[in-house]
C-alpha cells in the first residue's frame, strides 16, 4: 500500500484532503469527521473531513455490507475510519468546488471510531451560532475550514519568520515571563509570589529591557516570537495576551532596522500568500501622515487625501470658517469621487463620525459644473468655490467635505471620515497590501489630567536631537522637576522628536520600534525629564541603568504584532479569527471559565486576602 509520507499511521495511510486522481486504483485508509451524509437507497454517500479537506466516500452494500449499517447510522461529526479503493468520478459527477472533487473512495471497510453528541451549531464554512456560543465551544468552532485555514496560515507565517531571521544571523533567545513590575503605559498582569509574601511578579508587556540587556551582552542580533500581556481595554484588534515578533540589533541606525524589517515583511507576504509587496515602502513623518490622511496609521489602498483650504476661505463671508481661523484653527477638506448628492441620512451619519472625533460638525458640498452645491454654498463666493474645487482637484459629481476646527481635531475627524467613506464605497474591495513607515513621533507628551510628561513610545527611546534634549533637561533646577518649568520650556520639550518608527499595513499599525538610548547619562536625563527621582529610577529600572554603565553598543529594534499581521494576511476582521483560544472583549475565556475564583487555602498560601 502506498502511504502518505507525512500521515502514515495506525489509523490512516492518507489525509482526506490529499487524495487526487493520481491515486486512482490505490487502496487507502482515511479517518475524519462526517461533514455530510446522503442516503440514496442502495448507496450511502459521506463527505469525510479532516484539516486537509473533504473526501467523498461511497458505501455500496455489495462491497461493504457491514459498513452500510455504520454509514447509514452516521451522524454529522461522528468520527469514522474508512478503508477502500480510490476511483475517478464520472465526468458529469466531478465537483469543482472540492480539491478532491475528481475522485471518490469506494469503501471496503467502515469503522466507527467515536460517536458524537448533537453539536450546538452546524460546523461548516459559515458560523451560524452567536460569537459567544462559538467561543464556548471553541474546539468545535476550530473544526470549521475557515478557522483551520487561518491557523495554518499563521503556522506558515511563523515558519517564514524563523527562516528569514535565521538566514540573517539572528539568534532566537527566550526572555523571562516572570519579571518585575515597572508600570509604564498599560497595566501589568500581576503574579503573587508564594515564597515571598507581599511581593509580585508581572507578566511582560514586552521583553524590552531584556532584549536591550542582550545587546549589552554581545548578542548583536536577537529575535523572539514571544507572548506578551497587557491588562487593558480590548478591541477587535487587541487581546490581553498576544504574540509579537521581537527584534533587536546592535551597531545600527534607523535605516538598518528599517531595511531588515521591510525585507522581512516583503518575504512574509511572498512566502505566505505568493504576493509581491510594492517597495520601497513610502515613508512619512507623523505630521505629514496626519496632514495628508488624518491618521498616523494611514490606509494607502485608496486616495481621498486631505487638503488645507484655510487660505481659500479666510476672507470669505462664512462666519464659522472665519471665527475658527481667527482663533488659530484650520479649515481642511477632502473630495470623494462620484459620491456627490448624499442623502440626509448619510449626511447625519457622517456628521456623527466627525463629532466622535471632537469636531463640531462637517460641511458637505457637491461639485457642480459651475461651482459647489449645498446649504453652505450660498455663503461662499464663486472664487472661494472654485478655489476649493481646484485645491482638491475635484470633478462634477464629487462629494466635498470640510471641517473647521483645531489642527489635530480637523485632521483626525476627516481621517475618520476618509476611512468611513472608503468602507461605504468599498474602495478596498479589490484587496491588496499597502505598507508605510511613519517616523518623527514626539519624544514625550503631556498627560491631560496630571500634566506630567510621559514617553510617547517608551522611556528607552533615543531623542532625534540629543544635544537639544540634554540642554532642556539641564535647565531643570537641581532638586526640582519638569512640573515646575515654564510653559515656554514645555513647548520646546513637546517639540522634541524621537528616533522612533511605526510600520503600517492597510490602516493598521503592525509594528513599532526605535533606536534606544545607549548612554547611561542620557537615560538618567530621560528619567529626570519624566519626573522620576534618582531613587525612583533605581527602584524601577536599576538593573538597566547599571548595565548601561558597562559599555552599551548603539542599538535599536522593532516589535511586530504577529496576531495583527496574520489577521490582515488572512483577510479576517478580528484577532479572534486567527488565535486558537482567544478571550472576549471583557478578557474572559468562555471555554474554560477563566478568570475564575480560587480557594481560601490557595490565597492563604500566597499570603493574600480578598476585600469584601
Amino acid at each position: 500500500m502506498s502511504e502518505s509520507p507525512l500521515l502514515g499511521t495506525t489509523y490512516r495511510t492518507h489525509a482526506c484532503g490529499e487524495i487526487r486522481s493520481a491515486h486512482d486504483g490505490r487502496q487507502v485508509t482515511v479517518a475524519g469527521w462526517v461533514a455530510s451524509q446522503r442516503d440514496h437507497g442502495g448507496l450511502i454517500f459521506i463527505n469525510l473531513r479532516d484539516r486537509y479537506g473533504e473526501l467523498q466516500i461511497v458505501v455500496d452494500p455489495t462491497d461493504d455490507p457491514a459498513g452500510l449499517d455504520i454509514a447509514r447510522a452516521a451522524r454529522l461529526e461522528d468520527v469514522l475510519q474508512v478503508t477502500g479503493t480510490v476511483r475517478r468520478r464520472p465526468e458529469n459527477a466531478v465537483n469543482p468546488d472540492m480539491t478532491t472533487g475528481e475522485v471518490e473512495l469506494l469503501a471496503a471497510g467502515v469503522v466507527l471510531l467515536a460517536k458524537t453528541a448533537t453539536p450546538p451549531f452546524v460546523i461548516d464554512e459559515q458560523m451560524t451560532a452567536s460569537e459567544e456560543t462559538g467561543l464556548r465551544y471553541r474546539y468545535l468552532d476550530l473544526r470549521r475550514p475557515p478557522l483551520q485555514r487561518n491557523l495554518m496560515l499563521r503556522h506558515r507565517a511563523a515558519q517564514a519568520t524563523r527562516r528569514y531571521f535565521d538566514e540573517r544571523d539572528f539568534l532566537e533567545i527566550e526572555t523571562p515571563f516572570l519579571i518585575r513590575s515597572t508600570p509604564e503605559g498599560a497595566r501589568d498582569y500581576l503574579v503573587p509570589s508564594r515564597i515571598h509574601h507581599g511581593r509580585f511578579y508581572a507578566l511582560p508587556q514586552s521583553p524590552q529591557q531584556f532584549k536591550q540587556l542582550l545587546m549589552m551582552s554581545g548578542f548583536d542580533r536577537y529575535v523572539q516570537i514571544v507572548r506578551c500581556f497587557r491588562d487593558e481595554d480590548l478591541r477587535a484588534d487587541r487581546q490581553p495576551e498576544f504574540t509579537q515578533v521581537d527584534v533587536e540589533m546592535s551597531f545600527v541606525d534607523e535605516p538598518d532596522v528599517l531595511e531588515v524589517s521591510e525585507s522581512y515583511l516583503v518575504r512574509l507576504l511572498r512566502e505566505v500568500l505568493g504576493v509581491e509587496a510594492e517597495t520601497p515602502f513610502p515613508r512619512f513623518t507623523m505630521d505629514e501622515a496626519l496632514e495628508r490622511f488624518g491618521s498616523d496609521k494611514p490606509d494607502l489602498r485608496y486616495g481621498l487625501e486631505i487638503r488645507d483650504v484655510s487660505d481659500v476661505v479666510s476672507a470669505g463671508a462664512f462666519k464659522v470658517f472665519r471665527s475658527v481661523l481667527a482663533e488659530g484653527g484650520t479649515v481642511r477638506a477632502l473630495a470623494v469621487p462620484g459620491a456627490g448628492g448624499p442623502t440626509r441620512k448619510v449626511v447625519d451619519e457622517l456628521t456623527e463620525v466627525a463629532r466622535t472625533y471632537g469636531a463640531k460638525g462637517v460641511v458637505p458640498l457637491t461639485v457642480a459644473t459651475d461651482g459647489l452645491d449645498g446649504p453652505v454654498a450660498k455663503f461662499l463666493s464663486s472664487e472661494e468655490q472654485q478655489g476649493i474645487v481646484d485645491r482638491l482637484e475635484a470633478s462634477p459629481g464629487d462629494l466635498v467635505l470640510l471641517v473647521a476646527d483645531t489642527w489635530r481635531t480637523a485632521l483626525e475627524a476627516l481621517g475618520a471620515l476618509r476611512v468611513d467613506l472608503a468602507r461605504r464605497l468599498e474602495l478596498t474591495r479589490d484587496g491588496g497590501f499597502k505598507f508605510a513607515w511613519i517616523r518623527a513621533f514626539p519624544l514625550v507628551e503631556q498627560d491631560a489630567e496630571s500634566g506630567r510628561l510621559t514617553a510617547v513610545h517608551h522611556p528607552f527611546t533615543a531623542p532625534a536631537d540629543p544635544e537639544a534634549f540634554r540642554a532642556l533637561v539641564a535647565e531643570i533646577p537641581k532638586g526640582g522637576n519638569a512640573a515646575g518649568m515654564s510653559p515656554e520650556w514645555h513647548q520646546r520639550v513637546l517639540a522634541l522628536t524621537a528616533r522612533a518608527y511605526d510600520a503600517v499595513l492597510n490602516g493598521y499599525e503592525i509594528g513599532g520600534g526605535s533606536i534606544r538610548t545607549h548612554r547611561s547619562d542620557d537615560q538618567a536625563a530621560m528619567f529626570r525629564l519624566l519626573g522620576l527621582s534618582d531613587d525612583e529610577a533605581r527602584e524601577k529600572f536599576g538593573f538597566l541603568i547599571e548595565a548601561l554603565r558597562y559599555g552599551a553598543p548603539p542599538h535599536g529594534g522593532i516589535a511586530f504584532g504577529f496576531d495583527r499581521i496574520v489577521m490582515l494576511l488572512a483577510g479576517a476582521s478580528s484577532l479572534r479569527e486567527v488565535i486558537a483560544f482567544p478571550k472576549t472583549t471583557a478578557a474572559l475565556s468562555l471555554l474554560d471559565g477563566s478568570p475564575g475564583p480560587v480557594s481560601t487555602d490557595q490565597l492563604d498560601e500566597l499570603g493574600l486576602r480578598l476585600k469584601d
